[in-house]
């Protein structure tokens, strides 16, 4: 670095020596000194340049063997890194060969402590699963049992209940029991809905006295309320015959049932309108109960049937889920009637009431004469007490004659004579 700066500044030197020597050798015209003066001034430009060369040339040898022993220096550190490199190379294999050792052991030791882990939990779940297996083969064998059991139940059910259809069939047979249960049935609704004595059993209509099995008071204003007869029919054979024919899908045979099933309850309606009827005794139409819902339904299905047999016999037929509400309609009747003759009551009450008010009015009028009179009266005797005191006070000053008090003992005796008189 050193040689570097020297080499730099015998150049600026040269440099500045060749710029001198061109102002010289511009002014030899001016004389022969300033030729001296330049042939020394380029002499010792010569020895500076000798001078420059020289240290130059040392200055190359120095960096020459600088280099070599920079050479040698970085030849000795490249060796030594290589030694180094090799010792660390080794030693790291060494290392990595002995965690390879170590961690193929660690794998081993995990891999039998893993076995014996999966081992225990085999054996552990291989229990538990037997366990579970016999309680779940326990617990399906109670439920077989459970259900064994609810089975032959159900069975002695099915027989109890055979035998009750059995007995419904026989029941059911018999036009007497039929029309019993259908009686039975339809006095059921009737107490369940209607209020006490609002309808009769076995009641006698008509001239002929024909019995009918209920007969309803209807909630009117009378002595004697209209009845509306209610009778319980149970066509039983053509029911059966048109469920039979609809489960074997017999069109023809269906027909035929339906048509037998139309004839029946027009015929039944006949005779209902023909004995019970008899107005003013009854309302002017009466009612068929057909006691199960699905006869009901078979009768609805029939076209036009129930309007026909409504507008040419005034028979209304019903059945267990239509009778309750017109039973509910007759019953809010008698409520109706129950209300309107309560009102009838309070309004003779309050027309009473009305009547000794207008007493109770004529009293207390009397009552306030008497107390404006007794005001009046009470009035005047605090008058009368202080014209007594003002009497009392004189007889303390000087004897002179009172006129005023005699004009207000005058005045007091017609007040009380007006009193009286209005008494």
């Amino acid at each position: 670095m050193s040689s570097l700066i020297v080499l730099v500044c015998a150049l600026i030197g040269g440099v500045v020596l060749g710029v001198s020597l061109a102002l010289l050798l511009g002014r030899k015209e001016k004389g022969s000194a300033d030729s001296d003066l330049l042939a020394r001034l380029y002499v010792m430009i010569e020895r500076e340049t000798a001078i420059t060369r020289s240290e130059t040339a040392s200055q190359r040898s120095a960096l020459a063997e600088m280099e070599r022993g920079m050479g040698e220096r970085t030849e000795r550190m490249r060796s030594a890194l290589a030694e180094q490199l090799g010792a660390l190379a080794g030693a790291m294999g060494r290392e990595q060969a002995e965690a390879r050792a170590a961690q193929a052991q660690s794998l081993q030791a995990l891999a039998e402590t893993s076995a014996r882990q999966i081992e225990t939990i085999r054996t552990a779940v291989t229990e538990q699963l037997h366990q579970a297996v016999e309680r779940q083969m326990q617990t399906s064998f109670q439920r077989v049992l459970e259900q064994f059991s609810a089975m032959q139940k159900a069975m002695g059910e099915v027989q109890a209940m055979t035998a009750q259809i059995s007995d419904l069939k026989r029941l059911f047979g018999n036009v007497k029991t039929r029309g019993g249960w259908g009686e039975a049935q339809l006095r059921s609704i009737l107490d369940d809905v209607l209020p006490p004595e609002a309808y009769e059993s076995n009641v006698r209509l008509g001239t002929g006295n024909e019995v009918v099995e209920f007969a309803i008071r209807m909630p009117v204003r009378s002595t004697t309320p209209p009845l509306m007869p209610l009778d319980s029919k149970f066509p039983t054979e053509a029911y059966e015959r048109l469920l039979n024919a609809a489960e074997e899908g017999n069109a023809a045979a269906e027909k035929a049932a339906r048509k037998s099933l139309e004839s029946t309850v027009r015929l039944e309606a006949r005779k209902i309108a023909t004995k019970y009827i008899h107005p003013p005794q009854t309302v002017e139409f009466a009612v068929l109960y057909l006691p199960t819902d699905g006869l009901y339904t078979e009768v609805a299905r029939i076209p036009g049937l129930i309007d026909e047999i409504g507008r040419q016999f005034r028979i209304m037929i019903m059945g267990p889920a239509l009778m309750p509400a017109m039973l509910r309609t007759i019953h809010l009747g008698y409520v109706t009637l129950a209300l309107e003759e309560r009102t009838e009551t309070i309004a003779r009450l309050l027309g009473s009431t009305r009547q000794e008010m207008l007493r109770m009015d004529a009293v207390l009028d009397k009552l306030a004469k008497n107390a404006q009179a007794m005001s009046f009266s009470i009035e005047e005797a605090r008058r009368r007490t202080r014209v007594v005191s003002r009497r009392l006070k004189d007889m303390d000053e000087p004897t002179g004659s009172t006129p005023e008090g005699d004009d207000s003992e005058i005045e007091f005796t017609g007040a009380a004579g007006d009193m009286a008189a209005s008494q």
